[in-house]
């Protein structure tokens, strides 16, 4: 198996990820903020990335979702958001199924596992008494508000950053984890080894991600281009037809360490912290409920267990970040 080798300045970029990110093994794909609507879609994706991913351990990830308790019947009922969801006997989710490390659909058992998947699986079953009870609506980045607005879904978990623009039309629960923005270039680019090199170079982000509004504060004479997809950024970056391309660093670390030898990352992290939260419904009281729910989930430790399942074990980390605070 080859390993992925960082420089410090790169490991330390990596926040969380920092120390291990010294000798990282093959792991997976990290966080997509574009909610990509297929993995067989992507040009970029191919048997052999999917052959290098370190799967998660299904068992003890099934084994965490089933040892969650149903909430009591005083607690779903003192909240209208809890109370219709266990009235319908369905949760309506809005979610993704082709993140590695956070939502990947496994298409022998249809269960989609993963970071992301572990908190909604809980979420249902605290709500429903089943992980199983709940109707599934694919999103991207540019209809996770719509799908919230119109009702379609009761909440949307998509490695979904918190910002200001987007709480003007929807409300958040949470944040559960953060992470930065990072730069990628193909590993045969020695122009791009910083923040500042990305001066006058095509760059490409991700519509509707936070990757624009932040690469045009932090890089403003670089050339955005924007794209729909990750596998379209990379696509763009593999034929030269941008030079760099900058989202969230988690998921580029997955990217990296599933195509040995294609991409690396130039200098550290960057921007703002970059909080997920879970979308849902502008006045609606269920980010009260689900907010009381992911504080019982961190102090019982089951996100730390989570997160050793999901990721830690994957990607050969041995220590657990602290969470974030709920509702910072």
């Amino acid at each position: 198996m080859k390993k992925l080798m960082f420089d410090r300045r790169q490991a330390l970029g990596l926040g969380a990820f920092a120390f291990a990110a010294l000798g990282l093994a093959a792991c997976s794909e990290g966080p997509s903020d574009s909610g990509s609507t297929s993995s067989s879609s992507s040009s970029s994706s191919s048997t052999t990335e999917e052959s290098s991913v370190v799967e998660i351990d299904k068992d003890a990830f099934d084994k965490l979702i089933a040892s969650v308790a149903q909430a009591d019947d005083a607690t779903i009922e003192a909240n209208a958001w809890a109370k219709a969801i266990k009235e319908r006997g369905s949760f309506n989710l809005g979610a993704t199924r082709t993140s590695v490390l956070f939502s990947q659909l496994n298409e022998q058992d249809n269960v989609t596992r993963g970071f992301d998947a572990g908190i909604y699986l809980s979420l249902i079953r605290y709500i429903l008494g089943s992980e199983i009870a709940y109707e599934y609506t694919q999103v991207t980045s540019d209809t996770r508000e719509s799908v919230l607005q119109n009702d379609t879904v009761d909440a949307v978990f998509a490695t979904y950053s918190i910002t200001d623009k987007r709480k003007e039309v929807i409300d958040f629960a949470g944040p559960y984890f953060s992470t930065q923005q990072g730069i990628l270039v193909a590993a045969s680019n020695t122009d791009i080894n910083s923040l500042a090199d990305l001066a006058g170079k095509k760059v490409a982000v991700q519509s509707g991600s936070t990757g624009p509004t932040v690469l045009a504060e932090y890089a403003p004479e670089a050339v955005a281009q924007e794209f729909t997809k990750d596998d379209e950024c990379r696509t763009a970056l593999e034929q030269g037809r941008v030079d760099a391309y900058v989202v969230d660093q988690t998921l580029h670390m997955g990217n990296i360490v599933k195509n040995p030898g294609k991409y690396r990352l130039a200098g550290d992290a960057f921007g703002p912290e970059d909080n997920y939260g879970i979308g849902i419904k502008k006045g609606s009281d269920g980010v009260e409920f689900v907010n009381a729910f992911l504080k019982r989930f961190e102090e019982d430790g089951t996100w730390a267990k989570l997160y050793k399942i999901a990721i830690a074990d994957r990607c050969g980390l041995s220590t657990t970040p602290e969470p974030p605070a709920i509702g910072a």
